[in-house]
Parts: C-alpha cells; sequence; structure tokens
C-alpha cells in the first residue's frame, strides 16, 4: 500500500468526507495529499497530516502496524470547545448529536462520583 493510499484510507476511517478536508484541517493547501500520488512529502507535512489523523508518521510511512507512537501525548480535547469534526461511520455527527454524547459523559460522571 502506498502512503497516499494509506492515508486515504485512514482519513475514511476517521470521518473525513475528502483529502481536501484533511489538507485543510492539517493547514495546507487543499489539493497537497494528492500530489502524494507522485512525489514524497515533506516531513513536516508529513507530520501535520499525522498529526491530524492521531498516528504516527510511521504508521503513515507502513513502517509499523502500530498506529500510535510510544510518546505520551498531553493533549486533552474539551468536546465542548474543540472543532474537531465528530464522526460515525464516516458520517459526521450533527451538533444534537455531540451535545447529546457530551450530556450522557456528564451523566455518567455523576454517576461514577467523578469530580468535574
Amino acid at each position: 500500500m502506498t502512503l497516499f493510499e494509506r492515508v486515504k484510507e485512514i482519513s475514511k476511517k476517521h470521518g473525513f468526507s475528502s483529502l481536501r478536508v484533511l489538507s485543510e484541517q492539517a493547514g495546507l493547501s487543499p489539493n497537497v495529499i494528492y500530489g502524494w500520488k507522485t512525489k514524497e512529502p515533506s516531513a513536516k507535512t508529513l507530520q501535520a497530516v499525522a498529526d491530524v489523523l492521531g498516528v504516527s508518521v510511521d504508521y503513515l510511512l507502513g513502517n509499523t502496524d502500530e498506529m500510535h507512537s510510544h510518546k505520551k501525548d498531553d493533549k486533552t480535547v474539551d468536546l465542548e470547545q474543540d472543532t474537531t469534526i465528530l464522526a460515525l461511520d464516516g458520517i459526521e455527527l450533527s451538533d444534537d448529536y455531540k451535545q447529546f454524547i457530551i450530556d450522557q459523559v456528564r451523566s455518567l460522571r455523576k454517576l461514577r462520583g467523578d469530580n468535574e
């Protein structure tokens, strides 16, 4: 599997509607990833895409079957503040579904007695 094919496959699993959207989320020109069909990406652009997809660069390159590196990720995602696209089966969740998920997590935390 080529780098381009692997990125395309992973982006679908993560709910991106197109590689153009993925490129833009990574802060790249809209058609950069399509260019990877014929040329090698720079380390910087490859890392940007890996970060958006939440996988290691080695995984994108096919050097490992482990999607994530072993480094500790100190990023925290706040579901109410983050604009990341949430999707299920490749379909973006509506704002109502996102709010429902947030409400369910809050209810579970209260049941468990977790501090908010």
